[in-house]
């Protein structure tokens, strides 16, 4: 007798073939391939500059706000002083500035590595130093400014001897519209070698310092602000000491006094409006120089940081320095060096002056830097200076 189960077909299996994957999950493990990765990899770098800072000139990822000293002053101020009680901030230029720079020029190429520097407290000049001050020092001492003497033959070799005449630069305004700005040597079209420019003839041997006695003296050279620190007592602050005082206890602003360029349609410093170098529209009030305290003071009671008159400082000036400086008290480094002007020596400079414009050297913000030759002066040059606490 056969057996009926052998007659019966094999049951069969249905074949083992997976559902194809909703394409929202397809998609979810390609990003995951992509995004875990970079994920490690930036956790890692915080990790590193955690573990392993690299100085202050690391492009520090960290954007915490900076701790600021107390801003009770060590004792009595000094006249005409106030004091910065120093601190940590944020020196440089940051994106928010970069976007705010209508020129084509780089103009804060050399103060992109923004970093976080501290330095002690000091007191500081609530103005720039004035004409008053300059001449009591000039009748104390006898001292004559690098521009009321003949120049050296050795650093003008190609310059006639009959042209060897004791000079500063001075600002002439171009009587045509069409000024090549960006063109090789384009500032000879608004820099006059004023023969007989100086401190008490600022526009010229016809010119004079009469009636104003507030006003900033300017044709100061590097060694000229020196010899008057050191007849006061005092000194030229460091570049980092000059921005923390600039930046008046504000974290990261554009400005000195804020990120507003016009706070309530005011400006709040002496800049240049309108098309640099053949029109000034004179919105800040003044077409050149202007008296010192002419506008509000920043958080620690200083006038006239940004705007008005360049600024010396104590430090050599290099392009390269912020990407290694010192993260306490920076000195600036031990030489000066700027490709254009090989064999130069070269100081900082900082806080604009009444020739920056939009168009052309918007550089009365705090991070902005410039370059000096130290035996150089002009009509928009001028100092104030520092003291150490006791």
């Amino acid at each position: 007798m056969k057996n009926k189960s052998s007659t019966k077909e094999p049951a069969r299996k249905t074949p083992n073939i997976a559902k194809p994957a909703a394409p929202w999950l397809v998609w979810l493990k390609l990003a995951a391939l992509v995004v875990v990765p970079v994920g490690l990899l930036v956790g890692a770098s915080y990790l590193w500059d955690f573990l392993w800072p690299s100085g202050a000139g690391a492009r520090d990822r960290e954007r915490t706000p900076p701790k600021l000293n107390a801003a009770t002053p060590p004792g009595e101020a000094p006249a005409g002083m106030v004091w910065v009680p120093g601190g940590e901030f944020w020196m440089g230029a940051n994106e928010d500035v970069f976007a705010e720079n209508d020129s084509p020029d780089d103009l804060y190429g050399d103060a992109r590595d923004v970093h976080k520097v501290y330095v002690d407290g000091f007191w500081m000049d609530k103005t720039e130093v004035t004409n008053a001050q300059f001449a009591k020092f000039v009748e104390a001492t006898g001292y004559k400014t690098v521009a009321e003497k003949d120049p050296d033959p050795e650093m003008f070799p190609d310059v006639p001897k009959d042209k060897l005449k004791p000079f500063s630069l001075v600002f002439r305004r171009p009587q045509h519209e069409r000024v090549a700005l960006w063109a090789p040597e384009a500032f000879r079209q608004w820099w006059d070698v004023g023969y007989g420019a100086c401190w008490k003839h600022p526009e010229g041997p016809a010119s004079n310092i009469q009636g104003k006695d507030d006003h900033p003296v300017v044709h100061i050279c590097y060694d000229d602000a020196v010899a008057y620190c050191k007849w006061a007592g005092k000194r030229l602050p460091t570049e980092a000491e000059w921005e923390f005082a600039a930046r008046g206890g504000l974290d990261r602003k554009i400005y000195c006094w804020g990120d507003d360029q016009k706070p309530k349609g005011k400006w709040m410093c002496n800049a240049w409006q309108g098309k640099f170098p053949s029109e000034n529209t004179k919105e800040d009030g003044f077409d050149g120089v202007a008296p010192v305290a002419s506008y509000p003071a920043n958080g620690y009671g200083l006038h006239d940081m940004p705007g008005n008159v360049w600024e010396w400082c104590a430090d050599w000036y290099r392009a390269d320095y912020y990407m290694d400086s010192p993260a306490k008290n920076p000195p600036g480094p031990k030489t000066g060096f700027h490709p254009r002007e090989k064999g130069a020596p070269m100081r900082v400079m900082r806080g604009g002056s009444f020739l920056c414009s939009d168009n052309y050297c918007k550089r009365y913000i705090p991070a902005a830097r410039r370059e000096g030759e130290t035996s150089s002066s002009g009509n928009h040059i001028g100092f104030r200076c520092v003291k150490d606490a006791k």
